[in-house]
């Protein structure tokens, strides 16, 4: 497609258009035929013909050649569609191509582009602007007349007669270019806080996307959660039931051969029993009484009036109560299993801050906050009834967790206040609850980390570990990693730091447990699915 720039270089210098039938003169100048045919008419009086362009003088009337290779452009270009231009206007005297206009004449009414606005009038009145297609709407409609001022009372442009004679006659006017700083001022105001209220846009697109992007990412980690959480409990129920389904099939094995060896006795028993019955029967038919009295003894035969019978029953009744008859204990024990897994589901929904104290266990010697998160040591006894599941005595101001933890790992932080013996950890369900044995640490049942006269140690079946003397703070982090059987302890400071981890083969839920002597221990939260400190 060819440029505006070529364009210009394929007008004629004469006619200043599109070459039409363009001739060579022997200098290299090319012309319309008929342009630089009237030229050369004009010179036949003078003796002496030139060049239009550099003037080359020639003593006979040139000769004209044909430029084939030049015609056969113009005709490739003028088939060509024109280059739009930035404004799209085109000069208006430009007819034989889309030559682009540089600049309009409110005058004329017209587009001119650069050789024609050389040659156009200079005279006052044609006022030229930039390249417009609607120059009628820069005359007054009524006196057709250029706009020139900017009437302030009616917000209207007008022209000098508006001004002196028309329906403006007396009002404020402004010059237009005075009125559109103005309104420029006005606008330049406006756009600064449109950029302003844009920007504060941008911040809440911002704002909203990275809500957005958190939300994806907690649905994400939701859902491997959840995936995570079935795919466990598909696991663990696949092997309850490989479990559950094996032992029955044990004890059904067992059963059996119990059973077929007790059948088979009894298969003998009866054949002996059979051949004793025809012997008799025998004895009772013959009828020579000496015969039936030469019979050897006959004590060893079965005598409905003797208690051989019932004594060989009742051994075989002993015999077949011996057999066990299928132990259902297994089936008890895969409920509590159930159970268990079930608690984990229920588990799932709190958050880190619902490790809640269970009131139902906790000693008459402490008080439970309102929140369920403090346990407090008082001389005050509370008066609540005293059951199965809430731990006894002066000596045992302890309390549990009213959830447990049987899958996952997860962890809770405490904080001490005011107390020179304390006790916190984990314990299983059935830990006793009255004497000694019922302290935390003081069992199989128990792992925990104790402070007494400010010496720190570690506690478990009553054996214990002694921690550095250097921890100086007063919150402490629990953690469990239940499959891999770990019960870890940690000190809240910066960096924070681990005291101790216990290994074990955990064979019951756990639940959070405390001991408080005096003073209170505050559960600060906690949370799943933890990584391990570096």
């Amino acid at each position: 497609m060819a440029s505006a720039a070529l364009r210009d270089e394929l007008d004629c210098s004469v006619c200043l258009i599109t070459y039409t039938d363009p001739v060579m003169l022997r200098c290299g100048h090319n012309f319309c035929r008929l342009c630089i045919g009237r030229v050369l008419d004009t010179q036949d009086g003078a003796g002496v013909y030139s060049c239009p362009e550099c003037r080359e003088e020639y003593q006979e009337r040139p000769a004209l050649m044909r430029n084939i290779a030049l015609r056969n452009l113009m005709e490739n270009i003028l088939l060509t569609p024109p280059t739009p231009t930035e404004t799209g206007i085109c000069c208006t005297y430009c007819v034989d191509s889309a030559v682009p206009a540089v600049r309009s004449c409110l005058h004329c009414e017209a587009s001119l582009c650069d050789k024609h606005l050389r040659a156009h009038s200079k005279s006052p009145e044609h006022v030229l602007s930039e390249p417009s297609t609607s120059l009628e709407k820069r005359k007054c409609s009524v006196h057709k007349k250029m706009l020139e001022y900017y009437c302030t009372e009616d917000a209207a442009c007008i022209c000098v007669s508006c001004r002196l004679d028309g329906e403006h006659q007396g009002h404020r006017v402004e010059m237009l270019d005075e009125a559109s700083e103005k309104k420029k001022k006005k606008l330049r105001n406006v756009l600064q806080k449109l950029m302003t209220k844009r920007k504060e846009t941008e911040e809440r697109v911002r704002s909203v996307e990275e809500r957005r992007r958190k939300a994806q990412e907690k649905a994400a980690g939701e859902a491997k959660r959840v995936t995570a959480l079935f795919t466990d409990i598909r696991r663990r129920l696949d092997d309850l039931e490989k479990r559950v389904l094996s032992e029955i099939s044990r004890q059904q094995k067992e059963e059996s051969l119990s059973l077929s060896a007790l059948i088979q006795q009894l298969e003998i028993k009866k054949d002996e029993l059979s051949r004793k019955m025809r012997h008799i029967e025998e004895l009772c038919n013959m009828v020579d009484p000496l015969t039936v009295l030469q019979e050897p003894d006959t004590g060893d035969l079965c005598d409905p009036e003797e208690g051989g019978g019932d004594e060989d029953t009742g051994g075989h009744d002993r015999q077949l109560h011996g057999v066990d008859d299928l132990d259902v204990t297994v089936i008890s024990d895969t409920f509590r299993t159930l159970c268990d897994i079930i608690s984990g589901i229920r588990n799932y929904g709190e958050g880190p801050a619902d490790i809640l104290l269970d009131v139902n266990t906790a000693a008459n010697n402490l008080i439970i906050s309102d929140d369920l998160k403090t346990a407090t040591r008082t001389e005050e006894k509370q008066n609540r009834p005293e059951t199965a599941v809430r731990f006894q005595g002066y000596y045992c101001p302890q309390v549990m967790s009213s959830r447990r933890f049987s899958s996952g790992r997860h962890y809770w932080d405490v904080e001490i206040s005011r107390s020179v013996w304390w006790r916190v950890g984990m314990c299983y369900p059935s830990i006793d609850r009255r004497g000694d044995q019922s302290h935390i640490g003081n069992n199989n049942k128990s792992w925990c980390m104790e402070m007494w006269n400010n010496q720190y140690s570690v506690r478990h079946d009553n054996k214990y570990i002694q921690l550095p003397d250097n921890i100086s703070s007063d919150r402490f982090r629990i953690c469990v990693d239940y499959e891999a059987g770990q019960l870890s302890f940690y000190e809240l400071c910066d960096p924070i730091r681990h005291l101790h981890t216990f290994t074990a083969t955990f064979s019951e839920p756990l639940h959070a447990a405390l001991y408080v002597w005096e003073g209170s221990i505050n559960i600060l939260g906690g949370g799943s699915n933890w990584e391990k400190p570096k």
